[in-house]
């Protein structure tokens, strides 16, 4: 079916490649806060720790402008009015998981917790797994907008990551309660080991409407 491969901007040159820096700012925040916990676990709050914090802050920044202007552009320019509200939705959508790892990457600075190294191997296996769901998450919606044929395919791979994710944390906070830490550290790590799942569990939801939009755009 060819009209599946047409994509959505025809006529909004401008809107297209702001949308395309979007999805960039996602996939640059998820990789910025995969380096951030590797490094926190490694050397604790460092100054290339702060560097990588500061850097998160200002993708989030970035982006927060950017979804600004987007959403502008397409009310006062009338552009796609059709498909208006899906593209909004799906925007401010990628906004929260971006201030989402924003969020816990500020976290890690303030509290600095102390994580023996025994849980680090597995707090590394579980951010990766969570910023590959935003990575695929991104690569799913970009494809909403250029080849939505794809569209299912990448969501696939974040029901898939988000699921070993639920499992990764729920194997690491029943090891953490069954450890001989005491109980305020146990309570602050599995605070932590909640906060990098969601990130899984926000791309899952967007997941959920993006196929959504995508059905209805076929119609």
């Amino acid at each position: 079916m060819f009209h599946l491969r047409l994509s959505l901007f025809s006529r909004t040159k401008t809107l297209e490649e702001k949308i395309d820096s979007f999805h960039d700012k996602l996939l640059d925040v998820s990789m910025t806060f995969k380096k951030a916990v590797r490094e926190f676990l490694s050397n604790g709050r460092s100054e290339d720790y702060k560097k990588l914090s500061k850097q998160i802050k200002q993708i989030e920044h970035d982006a927060d402008n950017l979804r600004r202007d987007i959403e502008k552009k397409l009310y006062t320019q009338n552009l796609i009015p059709d498909l208006r509200a899906d593209v909004l939705h799906i925007i401010e959508n990628m906004d929260k998981v971006i201030n989402k790892f924003d969020e816990v990457a500020y976290k890690f600075y303030i509290e600095q917790p102390e994580i023996p190294e025994e849980y680090h191997r597995r707090i590394s296996e579980l951010c990766d797994q969570t910023s590959d769901c935003a990575e695929n998450m991104a690569i799913a919606s970009r494809a909403f907008f250029r080849d939505f044929s794809s569209v299912r395919d990448y969501s696939q791979k974040v029901y898939f990551i988000e699921h070993e994710s639920d499992l990764s944390s729920g194997r690491l906070k029943e090891a953490l309660f069954d450890s001989e830490l005491p109980l305020a550290n146990k309570l602050q790590l599995s605070s932590f080991i909640e906060e990098i799942a969601d990130i899984a569990d926000i791309a899952e939801d967007f997941i959920d409407e993006l196929l959504i939009f995508t059905i209805k755009r076929d119609i």
